[in-house]
């Protein structure tokens, strides 16, 4: 960041709560795609940014010089790489800066900001697009300031509240009702439909419980290169009706607002299994499973409620925690803005001590062997000739009565003139 420049946190994306999910998946930016967003960041003045784009958000995280300008940059080129028209955007893309952007960032890398709150991949996301800018040279001591301080505020709110603890009992949930249902899990076939996070985390604890057969499917064209990563089986999605009769548990995580398993599907599925039971866990928000499925011989239907009723004497224990966690948000904000306050004056103070310094040195140059009163009466003198001189001209300049106030009240406010007065002031 130039020197005299004041450097202000920017946000600027669409996620769960303000887009759609065919928007985001427009929007969507892959490893292979990231460095020409970089590049066109760069080229446009925002030299210090990171990506996020994951299942709940496709956003720029940066520290610009001008809010203003880095929206209109931000929006211009989403819906560039989108294909889109910057109205088609409409109010589906936000946009904060300065400390709005700085809590947001904060409640991001505490996965305060996700369709399930507590979701610890979250923390693992903002970290690897770090560390991906980085390697592109998009981090500067600005941005890096700010996402330490999110790491700082993230690590608090998983230590000192319940919601770290939360996803993990959602899995644990999970495992304990697939083994009810299925028995020794190493020989259960796992179907995947969507890219959502909470899937993840139930698809992991199934693995760690055993389970080594993943297909993966859903509406997403970026299903594929997500299977493939990692190292789950394709399923095209036209051919979901004909693989869920081929897995012992469905997981469902794309959150469409449709039902992707619908009551007739999943009776024909259950036929071509013989009956065999089928445990299906809705994890999308809005659910993708069809409520009438659970009422199918052999269909076990559970959605995130159920898991938490499991998991979770109930939503107010939720509630708490995530109130406690915002009220951590909201402290450590305080606490970067407090600091970054100084950070800004620091400057002002640098080129003051190094102006003083000149003067002083001018001082004993010119009066080698004058004696140590002398000497400052003469610094003294010197010091305050410029601001003697722009005080007489607001005195006199017309309409600058107001300025002369406000800049004696400044003086005695850093010199503390007041704390000084011994009553004798005239």
């Amino acid at each position: 960041m130039p020197a005299g420049t004041r450097a202000l946190a920017f946000v600027a994306g669409a996620n769960h709560r303000s887009s759609t999910v065919g928007l985001r998946d427009r929007l969507f930016v892959d490893e292979a795609k990231a460095p020409l967003v970089f590049e066109q960041l760069a080229r446009t003045g925002i030299a210090q940014a990171i990506v996020m784009s994951t299942c709940d958000r496709v956003e720029v995280q940066s520290v610009v010089t001008d809010a203003d300008a880095a929206r209109d940059t931000v929006r211009a080129l989403l819906a560039r790489n989108a294909g889109l028209a910057e109205s088609d955007l409409a109010d589906q893309v936000y946009n904060l800066s300065g400390d709005a952007a700085v809590r947001h960032i904060f409640a991001v890398a505490a996965s305060l900001d996700s369709q399930t709150i507590g979701e610890p991949q979250v923390l693992g996301q903002v970290r690897e697009a770090h560390r991906f800018s980085q390697a592109h040279g998009m981090i500067g001591p600005e941005l890096d300031a700010i996402l330490q301080a999110a790491y700082t505020t993230a690590k608090r709110v998983r230590t000192e509240t319940e919601i770290g603890r939360r996803p993990v009992s959602i899995a644990s949930a999970a495992g304990r009702i697939a083994r009810d249902v299925q028995g020794d899990l190493s020989a259960s076939a796992v179907l995947v439909i969507g890219l959502g996070d909470m899937a993840d985390i139930v698809v992991n604890q199934f693995r760690a419980m055993g389970v080594t057969r993943i297909m993966q499917c859903g509406p997403s064209r970026r299903t594929e290169a997500a299977a493939r990563r990692s190292g789950f089986h394709f399923i095209p999605y036209e051919m979901l009706d004909d693989s869920l009769s081929d897995a012992e548990i469905v997981v469902t995580a794309a959150g469409t607002g449709q039902f992707l398993v619908g009551e007739d599907s999943m009776r024909h599925a259950l036929r071509r299994r013989r009956f065999r039971p089928v445990l299906l866990i809705d994890a999308g928000v809005p659910g993708d499973v069809d409520p009438a499925v659970g009422d199918l011989d052999g269909a076990f239907l559970y959605t995130l409620d159920d898991l938490e009723r499991v998991a979770m004497e109930g939503r107010s224990t939720r509630g708490a925690a995530s109130t406690a966690a915002w009220d951590i948000v909201d402290q450590e904000v305080e606490s970067w803005r407090r600091a970054h306050a100084g950070r800004d004056a620091a400057p002002a103070i640098v080129a003051l001590r190094d102006h003083f310094e000149v003067l002083r040195r001018e001082i004993l140059a010119e009066t080698p062997d004058a004696d140590a009163a002398e000497t400052t009466r003469r610094l003294i003198g010197r010091l305050l000739h410029e601001p003697s001189r722009v005080m007489r001209e607001l005195a006199s300049a017309r309409g600058g009565e107001t300025d002369l106030q406000s800049v004696e009240q400044m003086l005695r406010l850093i010199f503390r003139l007041d704390d000084r007065d011994d009553g004798k002031q005239d």
